[in-house]
C-alpha cells in the first residue's frame, strides 16, 4: 500500500502542464477515435435540451443554493437532485460507455447550458461546473470547442487521469446546448 500512496505522490508531483503536453497526444487521439463519436448522441442531447428548458431562467444564487445542496447530498443516500442526474437514460448511456471503455474512461458527464450536471456515470463532486474550464472553454467558446484538462488525481474517482471536456452541438439546429466531460486514465493511453 505505501509503495501506491508513493506513486501516485510521485506522479502527482510532476503533474504539471508540462506531463498534460505529453499526454495530450494521445488523448486526442483517444478521445477522437472513441468518444467524439458517441458524446452527442441522441439521448444525450436530448436530455439536454429538456433541462436547458428546466433551468433557463435559474440566477445564480438559484445555481449556488443547488450546488451547496448537491455537496451536503453526497454524503446522504437520498438526495433528489443527484438521484435525478444519475438515474436517467442518459446516465445509464454514459455508464454503459464507461464499462465498454474497459477501464479508459473512469467518469462521464453532461452539462447543460448553465453549467448543471445532467446526466453522469458517477456522482461528481460538485453539481455546478460553469466556473471551471471544462465548461467555460467548451460551451462558451463553441462548437467544436475541445479542452484538454491538466493530469491530476480526480476527487471523484480516485483516479490519476486527465479530463477531456467538448460542446455538444445539436446536429438538427447546429446550436451548442452542452458540454461533455470524460475522465481518462492515463495508464490506458500509454
Amino acid at each position: 500500500m505505501k509503495k501506491v500512496i508513493f506513486g501516485i505522490a510521485a506522479l502527482l508531483a510532476l503533474a504539471s502542464p508540462a506531463l498534460a503536453n505529453q499526454y495530450e497526444s494521445a488523448m486526442r487521439s483517444y478521445f477522437e477515435g472513441n468518444v467524439s463519436q458517441w458524446a452527442t448522441d441522441p439521448i444525450l442531447v436530448a436530455a439536454i435540451k429538456k433541462q436547458n428548458f428546466e433551468t433557463s431562467a435559474f440566477d445564480q444564487a438559484e445555481i449556488d443554493t443547488l450546488d451547496a445542496r448537491w455537496r451536503s447530498g453526497l454524503f446522504a443516500n437520498d438526495e433528489p437532485l443527484i438521484e435525478g442526474v444519475l438515474t436517467n437514460a442518459a446516465s445509464d448511456f454514459l455508464r454503459d460507455q464507461v464499462a465498454q471503455s474497459g477501464g479508459a474512461i473512469t467518469e462521464a458527464f453532461v452539462m447543460d447550458a448553465k453549467g448543471l450536471n445532467v446526466a453522469a456515470s458517477d456522482a461528481t463532486s460538485d453539481y455546478w461546473q460553469g466556473d471551471e474550464a471544462k465548461f467555460q472553454q467548451t460551451y462558451l467558446v463553441g462548437a467544436n470547442a475541445v479542452h484538454y484538462g491538466d493530469v491530476e488525481l480526480d476527487e471523484s474517482t480516485g483516479a490519476v487521469q486527465a479530463q477531456i471536456s467538448m460542446t455538444i452541438v445539436d446536429s438538427e439546429t447546429g446550436y451548442v446546448v452542452g458540454a461533455i466531460t470524460v475522465g481518462v486514465n492515463l495508464s490506458a493511453l500509454q
